[in-house]
């Protein structure tokens, strides 16, 4: 049978005390929703979770004093998941639901998973960290497993799907100069990180090791073409495809050919199909890319869609389904969107300049990170250079300088959207 201890053990009281944090944490708008009926499949869940046994009888614990379990419940999963850290060290319960599968389904089908940016630092150990936005903090992963974690980690690419990332492919290479003569591994492996569990794992195998190829995600399955690997000097023209959600045979499907090789390429989602562009993008005899339509499963050639370069431009980015984004680096970052109707490009803005205080003129930034999320840009990380003169011995010296500083701009047209610039700083990570 089960029976309800009504005192107040010391992990308790610590829920009830932090239960007047919650209502600050939680979003303005109906935070609660008293009036919704409770959610009827939790109700086993729960009651498998939260009867703890005590004294040869089972004892329920709420899972905050003095509120149902299920208006308890709707209190933590409204809670960003930025903040986990801190609600898991109120109690073991707490903990404990925290962490398990019940409270991560439950946020995903009221929409309260959240979004969050991932960033693979420039540490030799290959340290991944998140940002949560609506948190406003930096996160520090756990370590990720790898037979070369000392290795430097390129070409690989990396998509969200649900509620967990991928880290597909790429090649590993040592960062030590004395040791260039040793060829890159390319690798097929794939890495898959849970922000529930906190844990990282691996999942299927691509069917061929590839790096610097393109990716995209497009209605919840990955796809990947070209790319190179050592047996393929000119680049690959196969395809695959992987369904992490539904396939339960966890292996990747071979998807046709495309009509050409594509080495150093990017790919995005853009109306539905997958759309490679190659290195070459932007010459006038080689300026193509590939388009793979997923309901017939063929690919066609288009012409003149990207022009830019891919030279020292940045990755494209879609928000909704259609509206493109890319920065294009020919002597100042511009920000640039597609006309969809008309096909043409135009500026909205410029990334920011970096303003130092003891410099005489703001400061461009380079080899950041272009990320889109939800209706909002985001640019990361950055360096720049910073230039004193010597006046009495003629000399100018120039110092590379880590950017740790948030800038932000907003920029307009017909619509206003914000482009915020989070950079790296170590002072905002927390406990993930």
């Amino acid at each position: 049978m089960a029976a309800y201890d009504t005192r107040l053990t010391p992990e308790l009281q610590a829920e009830a005390t932090f239960l007047a944090i919650l209502f600050f944490l939680l979003p303005p708008s109906n935070p609660l929703a008293l009036s919704e009926n409770p959610d009827p499949s939790f109700r086993f869940e729960r009651n498998r979770m939260l009867y703890f046994p005590h004294g040869g009888e089972f004892v329920h614990q709420p899972i905050i004093p003095g509120l149902p379990d299920d208006l308890a419940l709707r209190c933590l999963a409204k809670v960003s998941h930025g903040y986990h850290g801190a609600l898991q060290t109120v109690s073991k319960s707490w903990r404990r639901l925290l962490s398990s599968s019940d409270y991560a389904n439950y946020k995903a089908k009221h929409g309260w998973i959240g979004d969050w940016l991932f960033v693979l630092t420039e540490r030799s150990d290959n340290h991944w960290i998140a940002y949560d936005p609506q948190a406003d903090i930096w996160h520090p992963l756990p370590k990720i497993p790898m037979s070369h974690s000392h290795w430097q980690h390129s070409g690989f690419s990396c998509v969200c799907v649900s509620t967990c990332l991928l880290v597909i492919g790429g090649s590993y290479a040592p960062h030590d100069p004395a040791l260039s003569h040793i060829k890159p591994l390319i690798t097929n492996h794939v890495l898959q990180f849970d922000p529930f569990k906190k844990q990282w794992t691996t999942v299927a195998s691509m069917r061929t090791p590839r790096s610097h190829f393109a990716c995209s995600v497009i209605s919840g399955k990955v796809y990947v073409a070209g790319g190179r690997n050592s047996s393929s000097s000119s680049g690959l023209k196969l395809a695959e495809v992987y369904d992490p959600l539904t396939d339960r045979s966890f292996r990747w499907e071979e998807l046709p050919p495309m009509h050409h090789p594509q080495m150093d390429c990017l790919g995005l989602s853009y109306k539905g199909k997958l759309h490679v562009l190659n290195d070459l993008v932007g010459l006038a005899d080689r300026n193509r890319s590939e388009v793979f339509n997923p309901l017939n499963s063929t690919w066609c050639i288009v012409e003149d869609t990207w022009p830019f370069s891919r030279a020292m431009q940045f990755s494209v980015q879609v928000i909704g389904d259609a509206q493109v984004y890319t920065v294009v680096d020919w002597g100042e970052s511009l920000i640039k969107t597609r006309d969809n109707e008309k096909g043409d490009w135009y500026n909205v803005g410029s990334v920011p300049p970096i303003i130092l205080s003891d410099h005489y003129r703001p400061v461009e930034a380079f080899g950041y990170g272009f990320a889109a999320l939800k209706n909002k840009l985001y640019v990361l990380g950055g360096t720049a250079l910073s230039y004193t003169i010597e006046m009495e011995r003629n000399k100018t010296n120039v110092q590379a300088i880590k950017w740790l500083h948030p800038r932000m701009c907003i920029l307009g047209r017909i619509n206003f959207f914000m482009i915020k610039v989070v950079l790296l700083n170590e002072a905002k990570q927390r406990r993930l």
